[in-house]
């Protein structure tokens, strides 16, 4: 059976479980991650790619029945009682696994691997009936841009065939500037990467090639350090860009505002 080509998605998740909380800060992230897969017939399987798994290899997540993992501190009591039932889907951890590894990249599976909040708040919000599949690959811990592109390169065909790849991150992830409350110098260093993130994903303006190179070399970006201090929350990005570039698939901005003070990004490639 054919199956039509399914959008790839990187989407910020939030503040640990403000999103759910109703936070007023996360207000239009909210309504956007309620909406961002309206129009995306319903997928087989989501495959979610969190900036809060990192492991030695890429990793799977193979458990029939996965669990939870409050994985922030300093909520309300009711923020450490939610549960996200999805099931897992252990035949798709093990074929993404045989993808990673007929691409070259040695691979592993975690049976008692649960959701994390990078996962389970924005499904929450994207998927509240919770009856798809969900597998989580893991980040590798070196943070190595080509690794994680390579990762997307691998899994790219899984689009094809019927699952939803996300990678679920925050295009600006400075804590210490998001927990320092709003500033025109943050949001104005923000918009500088925000502008050079956009520029390599959206439209035709570079080409997908040099766009991919550029994306390797991030660190050295107008503001890129910055930005992102540690690099966890931009990764699942390189996942998304590469599965995507693979495809031919193209990259539209969807979600493009200021939200704790600077300036978040999230996109969808589609063919």
């Amino acid at each position: 059976m054919h199956l039509p080509q399914t959008p790839i998605l990187y989407i910020p998740h939030g503040g640990g479980p403000l999103p759910l909380l109703g936070d007023a800060s996360h207000a239009r992230l909210i309504r956007f991650l309620r909406n961002v897969c309206a129009d995306i017939e319903r997928p087989r399987a989501i495959v979610m790619i969190s900036a809060h798994w990192e492991a030695a290899l890429p990793t799977v997540s193979s458990a029939t029945e996965p669990g939870m993992i409050f994985d922030y501190g300093g909520f309300p009591p009711e923020t450490y009682q939610y549960t996200y039932p999805a099931p897992g889907d252990p035949e798709l951890a093990h074929q993404i696994v045989a993808l990673l590894e007929r691409h070259g990249l040695a691979a592993a599976m975690d049976s008692e691997r649960g959701f994390d909040h990078g996962t389970f708040v924005p499904l929450m919000l994207m998927y509240p009936q919770a009856d798809i599949p969900v597998v989580q690959l893991s980040l590798v811990d070196d943070l190595r841009p080509e690794t994680v592109l390579a990762m997307g390169e691998a899994i790219a065909e899984l689009s094809q065939q019927g699952v939803l790849i996300v990678g679920s991150g925050m295009s600006f992830h400075n804590m210490r500037t998001l927990m320092g409350g709003a500033s025109d110098d943050g949001l104005s260093r923000s918009e500088v990467f925000d502008s050079w993130l956009n520029e390599r994903i959206v439209g035709d303006a570079i080409a997908p090639a040099e766009s991919r190179v550029h994306l390797r070399t991030w660190a050295t970006a107008p503001e890129g350090r910055y930005c992102h201090p540690r690099e966890e929350h931009l990764l699942p990005l390189h996942v998304c860009f590469a599965a995507a570039a693979q495809l031919g698939l193209r990259g539209q901005n969807v979600f493009n505002e200021h939200m704790l003070g600077v300036r978040v990004s999230a996109f969808r490639w589609d063919a």
